[in-house]
């Protein structure tokens, strides 16, 4: 030291410490006020930023009275600026942990704003992370007074070996980003895999993405095999798509009241099943003479592809109502059986009849009869 402790200076550094605290307590205090007012808001941003702003605030008002206390002490010259650089570099380490969940959570909050979903593509939060914290932790062994000159040189060094090693992690990771960048999936999406996986996209992280298929199961892909594999994505460029629905009428059935009949139908489930598009243009086209019936085909629109099955369910149901209400037949090919002398011949008649079989029994000859 540079002369003797005195009263004084324990007050002075006393006072200076609780002066700290007490500011720190008020901070917490006002920000904790600020974030419930910040749900309030409509844009997630706001809370991000307070959130990280509570840990901050109090934090450098505590070190920011530590350094007065330190100041009114009586250190000699190298402990001075010894304890000047541990405090600076903790005030980074804590300005380095906030600014990392900021940066985060604001990279996350766009990525499910631009997406629509609730997940959201933790790979760009990750390395987002990574990169604030590491630049942190060098900016704090700079104000140290440790050369980060080395250490880059074998972190570099470092790094060739662990890529190196890691290849297939790597490479997922690579993968993952384009993906991202280039947009063709994003969480949120409805997509189907030419190997038959399918589901939505629930998250797409450093190493795999995320699937939710229709039974609530997760599926685990790998990115590398997502960015070579065939895919379809339903759900672009919109999420809206058209599905077909095959149907047929017997060859007696006026087909200008067929098609009246099922535009009214495909017009009333558009009004009303939840899913569907209401704007859509129903659209009937006949296709094909086939061995019993006249094949056509409905065009219905939903709003997203889980949409079809319940748009389908109701379709069929109400179409098969108002047919046998206005006696329109779907008839079911038909074939007649007929046996004689125990030989079975070719169908005989093919129509619309109801199925029947009729079996005649072998008969015997009058002479082996005797």
């Amino acid at each position: 030291m540079s002369r003797d402790l005195v009263l004084h200076d324990w007050l002075v550094a006393g006072i200076a410490l609780a002066a700290g605290a007490f500011a720190g307590l008020v901070l917490r205090a006002l920000l904790r006020w600020l974030a419930r007012h910040a749900e309030r808001t409509r844009w997630r941003g706001d809370d991000i930023i307070v959130d990280s702003l509570r840990t901050i605030a109090p934090g450098a008002a505590l070190i920011a009275g530590a350094a007065v206390a330190a100041a009114a002490l009586p250190l000699t010259t190298r402990v001075s600026g010894l304890v000047n650089q541990s405090l600076t570099a903790l005030l980074v380490l804590i300005a380095t942990l906030s600014a990392a969940r900021v940066i985060a959570g604001l990279v996350q909050s766009l990525a499910a704003a631009r997406t629509g979903v609730a997940g959201s593509a933790t790979i760009f939060v990750n390395i987002t992370r990574i990169v604030v914290l590491v630049m942190g932790f060098l900016v704090a062994l700079e104000t140290m007074g440790v050369s980060i000159a080395p250490l880059v040189t074998a972190l570099g060094v470092g790094g060739l070996a662990v890529a190196l090693a890691l290849q297939d992690t790597l490479a997922n990771l690579f993968a993952g980003v384009h993906i991202l960048a280039s947009k063709t999936v994003q969480p949120g999406d409805y997509i189907r895999l030419s190997s038959g996986e399918e589901g939505y996209v629930v998250d797409i992280n450093w190493r795999n993405t995320v699937v939710r298929n229709l039974s609530n199961n997760l599926v685990i892909i790998p990115n590398g095999r997502l960015a070579k594999t065939n895919m379809t994505n339903f759900s672009q460029p919109e999420a809206q798509l058209s599905i077909l629905v095959q149907v047929g009428v017997g060859y007696e059935s006026d087909l200008e009241h067929v098609e009246r009949v099922t535009l009214e139908v495909v017009d009333g489930v558009m009004a009303e099943v939840n899913g569907a598009l209401p704007e859509h243009e129903a659209a009937v086209r006949f296709h094909t003479f086939a061995d019993s019936r006249i094949n056509f085909t409905v065009i219905l629109g939903v709003g997203e592809f889980s949409d079809q099955y319940r748009i389908k369910h109701e379709f069929i149901k109400r179409l098969h109502e108002r047919f046998r209400a206005e006696g329109i037949s779907i008839p079911a090919p038909t074939r007649t059986v007929e046996l004689h002398q125990g030989e079975l011949r070719s169908p005989l008649s093919t129509g619309v009849a109801v199925p029947h079989q009729r079996d005649a029994s072998p008969t015997l000859s009058p002479e082996r009869g005797r």
